[in-house]
């Protein structure tokens, strides 16, 4: 036996939370949680999609969400953001990603810069202004 055929021992208890992280979300079906645990980035899940790990990284001005998103061409990542939250989906060489990350601050999602190099994403933005100065 492989150590590549043994079953990750905690699959069942990240579907369970997958399952529950859904249904608290009203189950949108286009853009679904993944887990990120198992041997690292890339495994497959029960649905057919590859899990996306990412880290994100805060300073006062900017936030930048840094993913390993291995196996596609750059022109087949989709990015959208409202905001508050990252959507990431990709495809190709039977590969296929989708994740929801939530930003931990708000941020002005059309100063987005993105960048794709050797399977790793990152997008930056400026954080969005706390309040707005009313004229009277």
């Amino acid at each position: 036996m492989r150590d590549d055929d043994r079953e990750d021992p905690f699959d069942e208890f990240f579907e369970e939370i997958e399952r529950m992280m859904d249904e608290m979300m009203g189950g949108d079906a286009e853009f679904r949680f993944e887990h990120t645990g198992g041997a690292g980035a890339g495994d497959e899940t029960d649905a057919g999609r590859s899990t996306i790990h990412y880290d994100i990284h805060e300073t006062d001005e900017a936030l930048r969400v840094v993913a390993d998103v291995p196996g596609v061409e750059k022109s087949d990542i989709d990015l959208k953001c409202d905001g508050t939250t990252l959507y990431i989906r990709a495809g190709g060489n039977g590969r296929d990603y989708s994740e929801r990350v939530e930003l931990p601050a708000s941020v002005d999602e059309h100063s987005a810069d993105a960048s794709y190099n050797n399977g790793v994403l990152e997008v930056a933005f400026d954080r969005a202004d706390d309040s707005t100065s009313i004229d009277i």
